[in-house]
């Protein structure tokens, strides 16, 4: 997976990346086909925005949060991609089971 970081108005530390870093390899453990995550965090006034998109075969993702804390926009992130992840997992795993379910029945 590679994994992109940029920062508008914001320095990424080593702190930062690390932790963006091992949050998103919990996104690996439900599918481990993403091909690219770009991060890009901002910092605005009293509010801190980080959106992310991944791409996966087939299509990309998008989530974005605000939060006056960076690691709980981040952990909130990490959360909203999760679910969207295994929504398309879901829908990815129905779609091809039922497509076989039906060449067996016409068989």
């Amino acid at each position: 997976m590679n994994l992109t970081l940029t920062g508008q108005h914001l320095e990424i530390t080593a702190a930062i990346r690390e932790y963006v870093t091992s949050k998103m390899s919990r996104l690996g453990r439900h599918f481990d086909h993403a091909i690219d995550v770009n991060v890009i965090m901002t910092v605005q006034k009293l509010s801190q925005k980080i959106e992310a998109k991944v791409h996966i075969r087939g299509k990309d993702i998008f989530a974005e949060c605000h939060d006056a804390d960076l690691y709980a926009a981040i952990d909130m992130l990490v959360d909203k991609l999760d679910r969207q992840i295994l929504k398309h997992k879901e829908l990815f795993s129905k779609g091809r089971h039922s497509d076989a379910l039906k060449h067996q029945i016409t068989q």
